[in-house]
C-alpha cells in the first residue's frame, strides 16, 4: 500500500470518526437532556497491557484509550457521586457520563489511571478488600490454573466434577466457562473450599499480583480518583444469610475507609444482577450503613426519579465510532431492572 494510499485511508477513517461524534451527540442529547434524566454509567473490570489469548474480547490498553478517547467527544464526564448528588437535584449536564471499575484489579492502578489522568477523566474504583496485597480471587484462580495446567486435560473426577480437555484454546476457554458456571452461585465457604481443592488436584500455584496492594488503592485515591465499596471477598449477597452480607459490606467499607484515610460513600453490588445476585433487603442494608448510592450490573441509563441505590451499568463492546455511539444511544432507551 502506498503512502498516500495510507494517508487517504487515515483520512477517511478520521472523517467518519467525526460525522459518527457529531450524529452521537446530536442523538445522546436528545436521549440524555440533564437535569434527572439520563445518566450513563460504564463499567470496567481490566485494561490489561495487551490482549490475552485466552480472552481476546478483554479490554487492553489501546481499547480503553479509544473507549475514552470517545467517551470524552460524546458525553460529560463526571466524577460518579457528583452525578448522584446532581442527578437528586436535577442539575445534571446533558449526556452525563461517568466511568467505573469493579473488583481491584493491579492494572486499574498501574494501566488505566494513567490513561484516565491523559484524557482529564475521572474514574470510580470499588474494590473487593479480601484479595488486595497478595490475594486472589476465586474465578481467577480458576482461569489462572487451566491457562497454566501443562497437561491436555484436567480431570476432576475425584471431586465430583469431569474431565476437562484442554488441548486447544478453545477448549481452555470452554473449560473455565464450565468450572465458572459450576461455582458461582455456591455458598461463599463451600465455593472456596472446592475452588482450594481444584488448585490443590491440578497442582497450581496462583499468581499473587493480579490484585492491587493497598498502596496501589492509595495511589487511585492520592491521584484523585474516587474508591468505592465491594465487600470483602465478593459473595453473592443473595446467597448468603443477611447477617453475613451486613459484615461483608460493611466491613469492606471500614477497610477502605482505613486505607485512604477518607469515606467510602459509594458501592457496588457484586456481580449486580437485581433480583439474582442481590435482592431489595440488599438495598436496604447498603443505605442503613451509610452509604449515599449504589450500581448494580443491569443494563441501562439512570431515568428521573432512579433508585439511586441500584443505578444501571453498561460498556458497549463496539470498536467502530458509530456503532459505539449508537449502542450507547440504544442503552439509554432500555428500562433498568430493579430488585
Amino acid at each position: 500500500m502506498s503512502d498516500c494510499q495510507t494517508a487517504a485511508d487515515q483520512q477517511l477513517a478520521a472523517s467518519d470518526s467525526a460525522v459518527a461524534r457529531i450524529a452521537g451527540k446530536a442523538a445522546l442529547r436528545l436521549l440524555s437532556p440533564g437535569g434527572e434524566r439520563g445518566l450513563s454509567i460504564f463499567i470496567y473490570h481490566r485494561v490489561l497491557e495487551k490482549k490475552d489469548p485466552l480472552f481476546p474480547d478483554e479490554v487492553d490498553q489501546f481499547d480503553f484509550d479509544q473507549d475514552l478517547r470517545r467517551i470524552k467527544g460524546l458525553f460529560n464526564v463526571l466524577p460518579l457521586r457528583d452525578a448522584i448528588v446532581r442527578r437528586a437535584a436535577g442539575t445534571l449536564p446533558p449526556r452525563a457520563a461517568c466511568i467505573t471499575f469493579d473488583d481491584g484489579y493491579a492494572d486499574n492502578a498501574a494501566i488505566a489511571m494513567p490513561i484516565l489522568h491523559r484524557y482529564g477523566l475521572h474514574a470510580t474504583f470499588f474494590v473487593a478488600t479480601g484479595f488486595i496485597d497478595g490475594g486472589i480471587m476465586w474465578n481467577d484462580a480458576i482461569i489462572e490454573l487451566v491457562r497454566r495446567h501443562q497437561g491436555t486435560a484436567l480431570d476432576l473426577g475425584a471431586l465430583g466434577l469431569d474431565l476437562y480437555p484442554l488441548t486447544s484454546t478453545a477448549e481452555r476457554r470452554a473449560a473455565i466457562a464450565k468450572l465458572i458456571g459450576k461455582l458461582k452461585y455456591l455458598p461463599l465457604e463451600a465455593r472456596q473450599i472446592q475452588v482450594d481443592l481444584i488448585v490443590e488436584a491440578a497442582g497450581a500455584i496462583s499468581p499473587r499480583d493480579l490484585m492491587m496492594t493497598s498502596a496501589q488503592v492509595r495511589q487511585l485515591h492520592d491521584g484523585g480518583m474516587h474508591i468505592g465499596g465491594h465487600t470483602i471477598y465478593h459473595p453473592i449477597l443473595a446467597s448468603i444469610e443477611l447477617s453475613a452480607a451486613r459484615a461483608e459490606i460493611a466491613g469492606g467499607k471500614h477497610a477502605l475507609e482505613e486505607i485512604i484515610g477518607a469515606e467510602v460513600p459509594l458501592f457496588a453490588y457484586p456481580n449486580g444482577k437485581p433480583g439474582t445476585d442481590y435482592r431489595a433487603e440488599h438495598v436496604q442494608l447498603v443505605r442503613e450503613l451509610g452509604f449515599e448510592g449504589a450500581v448494580s450490573t443491569a443494563w441501562g441509563a439512570a431515568p428521573a426519579r432512579a433508585d439511586l441505590f441500584q443505578l444501571p451499568r453498561f460498556s458497549p463492546w463496539d470498536r467502530t465510532a458509530l456503532r459505539f455511539a449508537a449502542r450507547m444511544a440504544r442503552n439509554l432507551t432500555t428500562r433498568a431492572q430493579l430488585a
